[in-house]
């Protein structure tokens, strides 16, 4: 039996939002092997200018990725959908080796097959530096407390 990753297409905005939240708190875990599952075996990501195939590739991004940034707290938020397809924004904070604290900024297309697993990821992301006291992701590390505010309410 194929491997399932629900809600499966065709998305409504409920499920839509579902996947986005979902997808959000798998990446907070910062488990790279988790989180490469979510995606097919042979999911294509472009993510910045890097191109990767396959869950292993994914997985070793994932792990260099969190290797250097530390104290990794994101926020997803749905901004369209439509079939197979989910548009999301969001943001995310982290620091360097150095303690410098950056806010990236990134929108991403995703394609879903038809078990719910992403086969295809297209991510754009902005990194801006940004002072310990401009921070605005603030909770314990992992899953985003469902009474902490999302992007729009953030002015993000």
């Amino acid at each position: 039996m194929p491997e399932q990753r629900p809600p499966v297409p065709p998305f409504t905005e409920g499920t839509a939002r579902r996947k986005v939240r979902a997808a959000e708190d798998a990446w907070n875990t910062r488990d790279p092997q988790r989180v490469a599952l979510a995606y097919t075996p042979d999911s294509r990501w472009r993510n910045r200018a890097e191109f990767l195939t396959g869950r292993g590739q994914i997985a070793a991004f994932l792990t260099r990725k969190w290797q250097r940034e530390h104290d990794y707290r994101l926020v997803k938020e749905l901004w369209a959908f439509g079939g197979e397809r989910i548009a999301v924004r969001f943001a995310y904070e982290w620091h360097d080796d150095d303690g410098r604290w950056h806010r990236s900024y990134g929108n991403e297309n995703w394609e879903f097959d038809e078990h719910g697993l992403m086969a295809h990821r297209l991510a754009s992301i902005n990194d801006l530096p940004i002072s310990p006291g401009e921070r605005l992701l603030h909770w314990p590390l992992g899953r985003r407390p469902d009474d902490h505010p999302g992007l729009t309410e953030l002015g993000l």
